[in-house]
């Protein structure tokens, strides 16, 4: 099995570190008296700011949720129970009982913008509109990929009045509300603002407005907690308390946070240990005891995520054959990838566990058993004189990609063993997001029938129907194996349409168990979100949730 990270490696980055981050993270004396906060980020740049970010989730968490709102949010306040949603910039919302095609959304009064301007229906349909509708001023194309895929059912949005919108589906949708947590709303004012202010040289609409968009990106207005002070694309990022917040339970007390991309893991450790950042994002994990023993603090907790190997199943894929999907998720040694990884791993049976109302009893037992595996891979023609050769495409980063090398390189390890000969297409995180949207039939795939992309599970849809749906091919969403059949896609149709909240669990139960026994993934982890803090940063929740709310935090 591959070895673990050696201390010479992490040794070189500490002293690395020391010299390359002191003068950018080092606080001046009258930066000093502030409180604030430092944060050593997974991602190689700054999530995008203009209101829809990328880097996956890890942008979502860092410049969404601080800088923005959206309609609706998670409850970030527990540690000890999975995170709910609940009203965010909307106070209600009900479907049509006639046409449940038809969403209305109460609106929450007397919210602004960091610019000033007033939050109501019509900017909900303007944040629509950018990313849905193509005639309208302000539409963004390079937003739609990372926000259509996440709610590829709504349609448009209708003012009512003010503080009153209606929402229109494709499709009876019950996830839609829990979609909707991604559609984050920026000021249509400043946006405007922006746009008058591209010279009148630029006559061509299209160019205008997406020279207005790079301008609100580097000066941006959303309603959240925190506000843009300062942004260095690929080095930081500065936010300074919203201390006229709406909500005053997220009222920040902290001045000030610093955003800083950090990939690399013994990096992020190393600038941890040497006091050049407050939190660092997944630390390496051969120095966690030496964190510990530094008086550092570790934060990790079950949380939907999965860490897997999302299949091809486009033609001539390796992995049409069912035994041989059987086979790798019976070799794969999660005990062993657990010592690797210090403990800071979740081993999986499935995409949710044992117990959570949609588990659904599959047939299919995820496990360790190579005796199993091997017997399969010989029925399906392979063994150690016939390997079958795979190609995998992962990141050396990333948000929510955990350890990813190491990680890849134990699993081609274990699955070795079995008759398995894995190649891997390491390229950079951002790219390998957008490649999983283009889909293994695209030439970005570069000849890979596999890819290692995390995924969050909280919802239905981003659990599940996004990766196994006839209607989410690439470019839709997020099937990027082109996975999927007649009857997945009833037991899909059945929860959608099941508005009743016990009762779609029962819909979402089969439909889990069904994905379990096809074994799209090859399932190999869930993250517990490690991230190790400065014994200054208090009243930290780690929730059960990909995210965390650094509004609620203080400092000493």
């Amino acid at each position: 099995m591959p070895r673990p990270f050696q201390s010479s490696r992490f040794a070189a980055a500490f002293a690395a570190s020391a010299s390359v981050f002191a003068f950018s993270l080092v606080a001046s004396p009258a930066v000093a008296q502030e409180k604030t906060l430092r944060i050593a980020m997974t991602a190689a740049d700054i999530p995008r700011t203009l209101g829809q970010p990328d880097q996956g989730f890890e942008g979502n968490r860092f410049t969404g949720i601080p800088m923005y709102d959206a309609l609706t949010q998670w409850d970030l306040s527990k540690a000890d129970a999975p995170s709910v949603l609940i009203p965010g910039l909307a106070t209600s919302w009900a479907v049509d009982a006639k046409d449940k095609t038809k969403w209305v959304f109460k609106l929450r009064p007397g919210v602004k913008f960091h610019d000033g301007s007033a939050f109501n229906a019509d900017a909900v349909v303007w944040n629509v509109q950018k990313v849905l509708d193509k005639s309208s001023k302000h539409f963004d194309a390079s937003q739609v990929g990372v926000t259509a895929s996440r709610m590829p059912t709504l349609r448009s949005a209708r003012k009512i009045d003010d503080m009153t919108v209606e929402l229109t589906t494709s499709e009876p949708d019950a996830f839609l509300p829990i979609n909707l947590s991604n559609l984050f709303m920026a000021s249509p004012a400043h946006w405007e603002a922006k746009f008058k202010a591209v010279p009148a040289s630029v006559t061509d609409n299209v160019e205008r407005a997406k020279q207005a968009w790079v301008a609100f990106a580097a000066d941006a207005s959303g309603s959240g907690p925190f506000r843009m002070t300062r942004f260095v694309p690929r080095e930081r990022l500065e936010l300074a308390a919203n201390k006229g917040y709406w909500d005053p339970k997220r009222v920040p007390k902290i001045d000030k946070v610093v955003m800083v991309p950090m990939p690399e893991a013994n990096a992020r450790t190393a600038a941890l240990l040497s006091n050049q950042v407050d939190w660092i994002e997944a630390p390496a994990p051969d120095a966690m005891p030496t964190i510990s023993q530094r008086g550092f603090k570790m934060y990790f907790n079950p949380q939907p995520h999965v860490w897997p190997w999302q299949l091809s199943f486009a033609e001539g894929s390796p992995w049409l054959d069912k035994r041989v999907r059987y086979a790798a998720n019976l070799c794969v040694d999660r005990t062993g990838l657990l010592k690797l990884l210090g403990g800071m791993m979740g081993v999986p049976k499935g995409t949710v566990p044992p117990g959570h109302p949609w588990w659904g009893n599959p047939k299919f037992d995820i496990r360790y058993d190579p005796t199993e595996a091997k017997k399969l891979m010989a029925e399906a023609g392979y063994g150690p004189n016939k390997p079958l050769k795979v190609k995998v495409q992962i990141s050396a980063s990333g948000s929510g990609q955990m350890q990813p090398l190491p990680m890849n390189e134990f699993v081609q390890q274990s699955l070795k063993q079995c008759g398995f000969d894995v190649e891997f297409d390491v390229i950079e995180w951002n790219t390998l997001f957008t490649n999983w949207r283009r889909g293994a039939k695209d030439p970005t795939a570069n000849g890979t029938n596999a890819i290692n992309v995390s995924f969050s599970a909280m919802d239905p849809f981003f659990a599940m129907v996004r990766f196994t749906s006839l209607k989410t091919f690439p470019p839709v969403s997020n099937n990027w194996g082109y996975f999927g059949n007649e009857e997945i896609e009833k037991l899909i149709t059945d929860a959608r349409n099941t508005f009743d909240d016990k009762k779609r669990d029962e819909a979402l139960a089969k439909l889990h168990a069904r994905i379990v026994d096809e074994a799209p993934f090859v399932w190999i982890a869930h993250d517990v979100g490690p991230r190790a803090m400065s014994t200054k940063v208090k009243n930290v929740v780690q929730p059960r949730s990909w995210f965390i709310d650094i509004a609620t935090m203080t400092m000493d």
